[in-house]
């Protein structure tokens, strides 16, 4: 027996309860209302004193717990898309719909929710309704009252009600596809319907087409799923923390509410963050399945960049961001021609425009992602030189942020030990050469020094 069981023994059965509130017996048997089967005699006014300061204490320590939750999580830090009064507030679904249609290259997106989630347009007699679009409207979209009932046999019911995509890649000879004249439907050839849920509750559906046969890379859909989740997850914490701050002010709340909003909230939370690291991790192997780089040298750069933070002793936040935006360094690829990065003649010089020029577009799309946004430093510098000859704002030295020289470093790195159309793989020893023989000018001196001793 370890010396836990030992000690829950003696303790009684509220204690090892998921809803104890002490140690002690007596102020559980009193705090579950059981206090009539203890004769009175056996209390003195210094236990029901003792009992009731005990549970004001916990009242107030959960509320507390709770408020730090809410805190620390705060809707900054997640994505802001529920609670809207008026139509104009929608505006909002279309830039999602549009930052989607840029990542994964598609004509047009589409996202719907269920009534219960869309305030503000919940008049109408649909279940599910369109909230926002990539398509750009003359006349407000919201009158026409587009969507769909859960017993339309349409492809966004049944991906919304069975948690599961539907993919038609040919939808012009698919019987069971009704086109929507008003979304251009009638254009459609690809259609994919992928479903907004998580582990609490099913809120909607994000739909993207193509005018043409162009079916979706695995590696997009993956990414499309990991964002419609991310989106889920991100109303539920945002309807649980506004019920959590509403519960907190309650006179007549009780422990086991706190307890059970606070179990909730931690659930949640946790599922955000590994959705948030899911979609981070996706979104880099879109990038490289776009580019003629092997599919995990996004993650090559990202590691190396947190072997040299490790190496530093920065804290673990920093290296999480470091780590981050090495993966997403390069993000602006992603709405960028595929063919642009597998030529092999030499590029014009729009082409080479359009490439020197992807950090900003990835900068715009992670600025529009909340969460990501501490990243955005460290991506928007990672072009910059130590001599001060860099890109986009010719910073020198130390006004370099250190994340970002540490991305540059990996970057370059993992380029020359990587095998390229127009070359061969070099090995770690001529790479660290060339590197050396650029500390000064192109790298953090000291950096360099780092990446030899993790090289030896």
């Amino acid at each position: 027996m370890t010396e836990e069981q030992k000690e829950n023994k003696n303790v009684s059965v509220f204690s090892r309860s998921e809803i104890s509130l002490e140690s002690d017996p007596l102020e559980e048997i009193f705090a579950l209302n059981l206090g009539d089967f203890i004769s009175e005699h056996l209390i003195s006014d210094e236990l029901v004193q003792k009992i009731s300061k005990k549970n004001v204490d916990k009242h107030e320590s959960l509320k507390k717990q709770l408020q730090e939750l809410i805190s620390i999580y705060s809707i900054d830090n997640t994505l802001k898309i529920l609670g809207f009064s008026s139509k104009e507030d929608y505006v909002i679904y279309n830039a999602i719909a549009k930052t989607i249609k840029q990542m994964l290259e598609i004509d047009a997106c589409h996202v719907f929710l269920s009534k219960e989630n869309a305030m503000g347009l919940n008049t109408t007699k649909n279940d599910l309704l369109l909230v926002g679009s990539s398509l750009n409207f003359k006349d407000d979209i919201y009158e026409a009252e587009i969507g769909y009932k859960f017993d339309d046999k349409s492809y966004v019911s049944e991906a919304y009600k069975n948690n599961q995509a539907i993919e038609i890649k040919d939808s012009v000879k698919d019987e069971n596809f009704k086109a929507i004249l008003l979304l251009s439907e009638d254009k459609v050839k690809y259609y994919l319907a992928v479903p907004m849920y998580n582990n609490m509750e099913k809120v909607g559906v994000i739909v993207v087409e193509n005018y043409t046969e162009k079916i979706l890379s695995d590696e997009f859909k993956e990414l499309l799923t990991v964002t419609a989740r991310l989106f889920a997850t991100s109303m539920s914490l945002e309807k649980l923390t506004e019920e959590t701050d509403k519960l907190i002010n309650q006179k007549d709340v009780t422990i086991s509410q706190l307890q059970n909003n606070r179990a909730e909230l931690t659930a949640l939370i946790g599922d955000l963050s590994s959705e948030q690291q899911w979609f981070v991790e996706n979104l880099a192997k879109a990038v490289d399945a776009k580019s003629s780089f092997k599919n995990n040298y996004s993650h090559e750069v990202a590691d190396l960049a947190k072997e040299i933070s490790t190496k530093l002793e920065l804290n673990e936040k920093t290296k999480d961001l470091i780590y981050y935006a090495a993966l997403l360094r390069n993000i602006g690829k992603i709405t960028l021609p595929e063919e642009l990065f597998n030529k092999k003649e030499k590029l014009s010089q729009e082409d080479w425009d359009k490439l020197q020029n992807h950090p900003n577009v990835g900068v715009s799309i992670l600025m529009s992602i909340n969460f990501l946004s501490e990243v955005v430093p460290y991506i928007t510098y990672h072009k910059e030189r130590w001599d001060g000859k860099g890109e986009p704002e010719g910073l020198k030295g130390q006004s370099i942020p250190l994340g970002s020289r540490i991305i540059a470093l990996a970057d370059a790195y993992s380029a020359l030990t990587s095998k390229r159309a127009y070359r061969n793989a070099m090995t770690k020893e001529k790479a660290i050469e060339i590197i050396q023989s650029e500390a000064g000018t192109k790298w953090d001196p000291e950096l360099v020094n780092v990446l030899v001793e993790l090289k030896k």
